[in-house]
């Protein structure tokens, strides 16, 4: 009996383990901070610097970093129950004792026009099924307008960040056609420009800051 209450942790902790990329793009903070920090390496003009696995990297830390309390309060609601994991109700309660704090972070910063429109797409595509009943908290509607709103701010960042970057370019391009230079690629010129200004304004300590705080 003991061997297979090992057996059956071993296969629900390596289903846990398989599930954790796509928790970790789908739940946390990875989706808009990768983001934002692409847009604003292409907005620089630098499209190799950093590199991917450097922008993934600091992505994961800074999910984990704003994750942190909620996985916390969830390992302490779990540890407080004393479980062994030795059967399926154990792992059912732990499953729900760490669905609390992350159903409260996910509608904490989820646009609610979109969890309702989620909402109301269940009903009407599992109306077949007898209907949606699950409350607006399930993790099946969270997820997906979670992530959606994550996606909505990340552009809406960038699109921000750009501006700055793409006056350079316009100011660039008019001078250099003001004095003729026409055969000359402005990128040339207002790559150094956007580095200087990026480095003038503390950028990568600023952006880091403003994204970490848009969850607070």
């Amino acid at each position: 009996m003991q061997m297979t209450d090992q057996t059956f942790g071993a296969v629900i902790l390596l289903l846990i383990v398989g599930f954790l990329p796509m928790a970790a793009v789908t739940v946390t903070a990875f989706a808009k901070i990768a983001i934002v920090l692409s847009l604003v390496r292409n907005a620089l003009g630098i499209q190799q610097l950093p590199p991917n696995i450097i922008i993934y990297t600091l992505s994961i830390i800074l999910a984990v970093f704003v994750a942190m309390p909620m996985m916390t309060e969830a390992y302490d609601a779990i540890a407080a129950e004393g479980l062994t994991f030795s059967g399926m109700d154990e792992w059912q309660t732990a499953g729900k004792l760490a669905m609390k704090p992350l159903t409260a972070f996910l509608t904490e910063h989820t646009d609610p026009k979109q969890i309702s429109f989620f909402k109301a797409s269940a009903d009407k595509i599992w109306a077949d099924k007898g209907g949606f009943t699950g409350p607006e908290d399930s993790i099946t509607i969270l997820a997906p307008a979670f992530l959606l709103t994550e996606l909505t701010r990340a552009f809406e960042i960038g699109f921000l960040l750009y501006l700055p970057f793409i006056a350079i370019d316009i100011i660039v391009t008019v001078v250099l056609m003001a004095l003729g230079m026409m055969m000359v690629s402005p990128t040339i010129l207002s790559v150094p420009f956007k580095l200087m200004l990026f480095i003038f304004l503390d950028g990568w300590s600023k952006l880091i800051h403003g994204l970490i705080l848009t969850y607070v």
